[in-house]
């Protein structure tokens, strides 16, 4: 393990959070031994890099990969472009990334870098392919690559099931979706931290949408409130116009317009943040209908 990079790595965050080295050591250690940290002279216990990781921000996990990864601040780049292409659902240009990294021996040559690969192939399965069991098979070839029984889930093995289940409910397999989101769900609760907080936004938003699909409306408005409120507590932003929304929508299958109401306000409001015309436009018309008392139950229409 490099540990000079380790060091480098505590010094930049630390200037990027504004902290002197005084700053940082406090209640963790003497300044003295920041600096020796920080100069790759020696490395912190296991007990110290925590509280580091703490007070700066990150998981302890990120500062393990950089002593052992050469480059990860490329990985951590291609991690974050896959996102993107995939949250835009650019698939085509998700795919492209794919198929050049799969040749990187950064990628192949690494278990847990090469599931990510398989990740986003799995997707563009199903999205472009249309091949729902291909889609499977690649996507649970990424969860066996490094899943087994004797640890903890990993947040991409969590966002790989999560994956397979949000196939499931494009196909209308609402009982198979649940199953795969119910592991997510049980691996969250003995999980500490998430680096990646909207993993379980995500969750439980998807579980609100089947459980809605299931005529189980009082559920979904459970599990979509207990999403708002993670949103809050950890100031997300995503999700909270569709949580508002589900949770309107499900009043309203409950004929409780009046309920309704007022979470479709809110979901408008944070929709117009967004910028998201398609939904603005969709929900203001809803609004103006319902406000008019000429407001007919429709079909199901999912955010």
């Amino acid at each position: 393990m490099d540990y000079s990079l380790i060091g480098k790595k505590i010094k930049e965050l630390r200037k990027v959070a504004g902290l002197t080295q005084g700053d940082l050591a406090e209640n963790i250690c003497t300044q003295a031994l920041i600096s020796r940290i920080e100069k790759g002279d020696i490395y912190p216990s296991a007990t110290a890099l925590y509280q580091i990781s703490i007070k700066l921000g990150v998981d302890i996990n990120y500062f393990f990969e950089i002593g052992t990864t050469p480059r990860i601040d490329y990985i951590k780049e291609v991690e974050r472009q896959l996102r993107f292409l995939r949250d835009s659902r650019d698939f085509d240009g998700m795919i492209d990334l794919v198929k050049t990294e799969e040749k990187n021996p950064l990628f192949y040559k690494d278990k847990e870098k090469l599931q990510l690969l398989y990740w986003h192939k799995g997707i563009y399965k199903y999205e472009v392919e249309k091949d729902a069991e291909a889609s499977f098979l690649t996507l649970q070839k990424a969860y066996d690559l490094t899943a087994h029984d004797k640890k903890a889930m990993t947040e991409r093995e969590m966002q790989i099931l999560a994956s397979t289940g949000t196939i499931h409910v494009a196909l209308h397999n609402n009982q198979d979706a649940l199953y795969y989101y119910k592991q997510v769900e049980v691996a969250l609760r003995t999980t500490e931290h998430l680096q990646d907080k909207s993993i379980k936004t995500r969750l439980f938003y998807n579980i609100a949408k089947v459980l809605t699909r299931l005529g189980q409306y009082e559920k979904s408005i459970k599990y979509s409130k207990a999403a708002i409120n993670w949103c809050f507590d950890e100031e997300l932003l995503w999700g909270v116009g569709e949580l508002h929304y589900q949770i309107g929508y499900n009043f309203e299958l409950l004929a409780h317009t009046d309920k309704a109401f007022p979470y479709y306000q809110q979901a408008l409001h944070m929709f117009e943040i967004r910028e998201d015309s398609e939904y603005v436009d969709f929900l203001t018309s809803k609004i103006e209908t319902i406000s008019k008392g000429m407001y007919e139950i429709p079909h199901a229409k999912y955010v």
